[in-house]
């Protein structure tokens, strides 16, 4: 079985050109409401002390948003603002009680339970801040479950297994059981299994929050490490504003059910939609979320001597060496010279500029 689905190779293609591959329109959850009722009382249109009055509660609040292929979209969120009935909505654990709800095209809004059960088994992948392993199977066994409940010869699975393994870096612990791992090797088992049935979309609900800052962090390495060999589309939640830094490529901040801002990270730090957004991301440097690839110029790299900065750099990451450089410096991507990081603007976004 091909791990990456014949993609490990394929060069990531750029925001704008990518395949839109979930779409959501309108998107309400209220809860204590029907369908028929909410629509009844132009739900749409209701206060919040309406919503009291009838005895709803409007959990997620005209949501409208796209993500395409490939990217990392987190969603987040103080506790109580809609983030985890969101995720639910997107994967139909919960029933949304308004909008359209679109995967790959199709409009699994109003999905048939079989219909729902192919589009878990095959389409989605999730791993939540629970484990959920199954403490009588080995970490090998635990991978390869959901391609056992579909059927898939042993050896097909089980092969498929021993490359999760490798990707997550648990070779060697394939015939330990959940109790013999650290918290950090069971959520690597969990990640695995998430990605057995190599789903297009990757659901990631703060599957860190109960690890150890230290753990944490090498797991969202290992995360940007494995979304940059399999291309994955990744939807993430957290209410860690540092975890949604660093591996986001856009974000949508909610608060009290609505999403009120979407962006790049450093588009919420430098143009902040409302106070509340200003007040969330107040403590970030503008250094630590902007990348090369963001303020870079095309102009010619001819006479620039000198060291080269990844496209994907952050600005901070490589502040000695901008203060050091004499001139511009040559930005590179895939080996390649795509563009160029003007120095003066670079200095400035150091220094915490907003353009």
């Amino acid at each position: 079985m091909n791990l990456a689905g014949g993609h490990l190779s394929a060069p990531a293609a750029t925001q704008e050109a990518r395949e839109t591959i979930l779409s959501v329109s309108g998107l309400w959850k209220v809860f204590g409401a029907s369908e028929k009722e909410f629509n009844q009382a132009n739900g749409t249109q209701l206060s919040d002390e309406e919503f009291a009055a009838h005895g709803w509660t409007a959990a997620v609040k005209d949501a409208t948003f796209d993500v395409k292929q490939g990217e990392i979209f987190v969603i987040m969120g103080l506790s109580g603002s809609g983030k985890s009935t969101l995720i639910r909505s997107l994967t139909r654990l919960n029933t949304p009680t308004a909008g359209l709800l679109e995967i790959d095209g199709q409009d699994i809004t109003h999905a048939t339970p079989d219909k729902l059960l192919e589009l878990r088994r095959k389409s989605l992948g999730m791993v939540f801040q629970n484990f959920a392993l199954l403490p009588n199977r080995t970490v090998e066994s635990n991978i390869s479950f959901p391609l056992e409940i579909q059927g898939i010869s042993k050896e097909d699975y089980s092969a498929r297994a021993q490359e999760l393994v490798d990707l997550v870096g648990l070779r060697g612990r394939e015939d330990h059981y959940p109790a013999e791992l650290s918290g950090g090797q069971q959520q690597r088992v969990g990640i695995a299994r998430s990605l057995a049935t190599n789903p297009k979309i990757w659901v990631l609900d703060e599957p860190f929050s109960a690890l150890d800052p230290l753990i944490r962090n090498d797991l969202q390495d290992e995360v940007l490490r494995l979304q940059a060999t399999l291309h994955k589309t990744v939807i993430f939640i957290t209410h860690d504003l540092d975890e949604a830094m660093k591996i986001a490529d856009r974000i949508a901040i909610m608060e009290n059910g609505r999403i009120v801002q979407i962006g790049r990270p450093e588009e919420l730090i430098s143009a902040p939609a409302d106070d509340y957004v200003k007040r969330f991301v107040s403590k970030v440097p503008l250094a630590k979320v902007t990348r090369v690839k963001h303020i870079m110029s095309s102009a010619s790299t001819q006479d620039l001597p000198g060291p080269s900065v990844s496209a994907n750099d952050t600005i901070a990451e490589i502040g000695p060496l901008i203060i050091d450089a004499g001139t511009d410096i040559p930005v590179t991507e895939d080996g390649k010279i795509v563009g160029v990081l003007a120095k003066e603007r670079a200095i400035r976004v150091l220094a915490g500029a907003r353009d």
